[in-house]
């Protein structure tokens, strides 16, 4: 039987957590894609990209709205099986405290594997995957970063600025100072020209237009006009070949071991960041006996358990401001580290401790008894 009732309570507290989960993460993508949507609409990307790029974000996600799921699952389930007495009814069956936590724990233990598997490999693998393509687009596809109507700086001498573009990528109104030789400052005017990526970097392909080059020493202005007119832009773009990757993009070897030539206000930022990532999947366990310890011990009331419920919300976001002070303050400081474990545990081990021995006593009236049938 107690098989039988661990499964329907671990059902419907993993029914709650895929929901709520999936709904939060849903709305923060959506919210987040749509940042991305310019590289589409305004910079001429693929869409292919763009759901690539989306589906990059969403580990960065789940890392913080699954804990917040199983809180939410756990604190639903088990105040509507308070409401309608079926915490009674297991209760009189001889259930004690711990073991209706058990499925809770089952839960917890299903997200930690979760958020255990992203703080190991997929967090810094996505987002670094992420990075990488964005720098590509950046450096790469000089297109992308060219606005409408906006004087663009591709490199320290180069400026493009154009009037407008159509949905083919084509450009009107061109305008581009080009400084490599400072002696001699060119200005190319032009019609209409196109983007190209070709293999050996990118391109700008101009017609109807002219080319003025000023000579400081003789005073002159020299002009050209085209009909037809290339400018390679690959060489002259500021991109390091190199890029540095930043804590989020590291693995958890890479964090703990960090470069040598590193100062140490970036050491304390990567062994903040790896703690962290150890102690998110732990935050898991902490999150589900917060209700658990608001909600089970004392006697148990079938018209609602209203406080219980705001005290366990309360708790829960003084326990995440606390968690995020702590990780602030261990960026800047690597002494604090050791507080940020006392933080995350604090949680699990006060809620232990609460009910096994059966109750807090917070202003509320929850006696220390065992639960008894509500009439």
């Amino acid at each position: 039987m107690m098989k039988r009732l661990d499964r329907y309570i671990l059902r419907q507290c993993f029914g709650v957590m895929i929901f709520v989960t999936a709904a939060l993460s849903a709305a923060i993508w959506l919210a987040q894609s749509l940042r991305l949507i310019d590289l589409i609409v305004n910079r001429g990307l693929s869409i292919e990209v763009f759901l690539y790029l989306a589906a990059l974000i969403l580990p960065r996600f789940l890392d913080i709205v699954l804990p917040i799921g199983v809180f939410i699952a756990v604190l639903f389930t088990f105040n509507r099986l308070s409401g309608e007495s079926e915490l009674v009814v297991m209760r009189s069956a001889g259930l004690s405290q711990l073991a209706l936590a058990k499925p809770v724990l089952l839960l917890a233990g299903i997200a930690f594997l979760v958020l255990m598997s992203l703080s190991v490999y997929f967090l810094p693998a996505s987002n670094r995957a992420f990075k990488d393509l964005q720098f590509e687009i950046r450096n790469r596809f000089v297109s992308s970063l060219i606005q409408e109507g906006t004087f663009t700086t591709i490199s320290d001498k180069l400026t493009i600025y154009i009037r407008s573009r159509d949905d083919r990528g084509e450009v009107t109104g061109l305008l581009i100072s080009d400084s490599r030789d400072p002696e001699k400052p060119v200005t190319i005017l032009a019609e209409r020209g196109v983007f190209v990526d070709s293999p050996s970097g990118a391109r700008i392909v101009m017609v109807n237009g002219n080319r003025q080059q000023f000579d400081p020493d003789t005073r002159k202005l020299s002009l050209l006009t085209f009909d037809s007119y290339t400018l390679d832009l690959e060489a002259w773009r500021d991109a390091p070949v190199v890029r540095f990757r930043e804590a989020q993009e590291r693995f958890l070897g890479e964090l703990f071991s960090p470069p040598a030539d590193a100062d140490a206000s970036l050491r304390a930022v990567f062994l903040a960041e790896g703690h962290q990532r150890l102690l998110v999947p732990l935050s898991a366990f902490s999150f589900s006996l917060i209700p658990l310890a608001c909600l089970l011990p004392g006697e148990l009331n079938r018209r609602g358990q209203l406080k219980r419920v705001l005290l366990a919300i309360g708790l829960a976001f003084a326990f995440q401001m606390l968690d995020l002070g702590v990780n602030n303050l261990a960026v800047r400081s690597p002494a604090a580290i050791p507080l940020m474990y006392a933080v995350d545990l604090l949680p699990l081990v006060l809620g232990f401790g609460i009910l096994l021995r059966g109750g807090i006593k917070l202003g509320f009236r929850w006696p220390l008894l065992a639960a008894r049938p509500a009439h």
